[in-house]
């Protein structure tokens, strides 16, 4: 009879989450895995929008939180939570004793798992390495690389390069992305009575209506200039007058400014077609990103989701610069006039042709599958 093999996921940040639901449902599910969940970070806070609170709603239990933000949001805090997150992983994995270890893509938090992991020789399994973006991401993304034992990709793109990176190609699997599966799931539809169950600031919109979404993060190699930046886009979407939905940004260096930049803004004018918002369960929120006329903003989701549902999406600035992307994505840069004119372009354009860069919605049970069956190694050399 074989054992089952424990494999303990790390959740670091509410994107985190639906970045790898689904394969926590088969994980759960698979006969051969013990499903072991840790919530560390912005995950476990509340003015992030508490994704530990969805996570337990959903049905999964919890065996390990750790704390270890450092308030700030600037580049010594990051620094420094990252370097708390190795000093309280450690003993969690000490305690849990899993047979490898799962970390999700490329947030600061992220790369402290790696490391706690890797001097502990607990095999690393890192999701959605090979990809480009345009900040300090991509270099911790790459570092996760380097550091993990299996790597479980989401583009064929991304797979050429972690091979390319010197990891041996049977220890690199294409699996897709777990958020396409939330996606491609969607089997109704968004509604007034279902956005009475978040609570926001501002009035409600009428989503029965053509309506935005925005959904913008700080550039942590632009921190300075995070307030300046959110400030274009709140002009630009205020003066549109047209309804949207407005999301708080990740916790990220500069993400004090960009709140700041709303709440002033907010101070000032009458957003009366704004109704701000913290977050919402990954389902919803696909939900009603299918139903939204735009997209605004520099978040992944526009990338990867909004590709496969044909949502118009306007990029805003450096953020996902060098990403793959579909012919839904418009690019512009923090400039108030270009962003009007593209909205008035991408309302004008209506939705796209689906998408399927980052999968076609079975990477879930993909990922469990390789996840159970794999071999597990924590010693490697270069391939070349």
């Amino acid at each position: 009879m074989l054992t089952k093999r424990k494999i303990c996921v790390v959740i670091t940040a509410r994107p985190s989450y639906s970045r790898i639901k689904t394969a926590l449902i088969a994980l759960q599910k698979h006969p051969n895995i013990e499903l072991q969940i840790v919530l560390a970070a912005s995950a476990l806070l509340e003015r992030y929008g508490s994704a530990h609170l969805i996570i337990e709603q959903d049905g999964f239990d919890i065996n390990a939180k750790v704390f270890n933000i450092i308030e700030g949001e600037n580049l010594t805090s990051a620094a420094r939570t990252t370097g708390i997150g190795i000093v309280e992983l450690a003993p969690v994995f000490e305690r849990l004793k899993p047979d490898a270890v799962v970390t999700i893509a490329d947030r600061f938090e992220t790369i402290a798992t790696a490391i706690a992991a890797s001097y502990m020789n607990i095999p690393l399994i890192h999701i959605q390495g090979g990809e480009v973006t345009g900040n300090i991401d991509e270099k911790v993304r790459h570092a996760i690389t380097k550091l993990a034992d299996l790597h479980l990709v989401a583009s064929p793109k991304a797979k050429e390069r972690v091979i390319k990176m010197g990891e041996h190609e049977t220890s690199v699997y294409l699996t897709g992305c777990p958020s396409i599966d939330i996606a491609k799931e969607l089997d109704s539809e968004f509604t007034n009575e279902l956005l009475e169950k978040y609570q926001g600031v501002g009035n409600k919109i009428d989503i029965n209506k053509p309506f935005l979404v925005v959904l913008q993060h700080p550039v942590t190699t632009e921190y300075e200039s995070s307030r300046n930046q959110i400030e274009v886009t709140l002009n630009a979407v205020h003066e549109s007058g047209i309804p949207t939905m407005w999301f708080w940004p990740n916790v990220d260096a500069g993400s004090d400014g960009t709140s700041k930049g709303i709440r002033i803004f907010r101070e000032k004018h009458t957003t009366s077609n704004i109704f701000f918002l913290k977050n919402m369960e990954p389902q919803d929120f696909l939900m009603l990103l299918k139903k939204s006329a735009c997209l605004i903003g520099n978040s992944s989701v526009g990338i990867r989701e909004s590709a496969y549902l044909g949502v118009p999406v306007i990029n805003i600035g450096s953020r996902q610069s060098g990403r793959e992307r579909g012919d839904n994505v418009k690019d512009v840069a923090h400039d108030e006039a270009e962003l009007k004119a593209a909205i008035q372009l991408q309302i004008n354009h209506g939705k796209y042709e689906s998408s399927f860069i980052y999968g076609d919605g079975q990477a879930g049970e993909k990922i469990a599958q390789v996840i159970a069956e794999a071999p597990l190694n924590f010693h490697k050399q270069l391939s070349y």
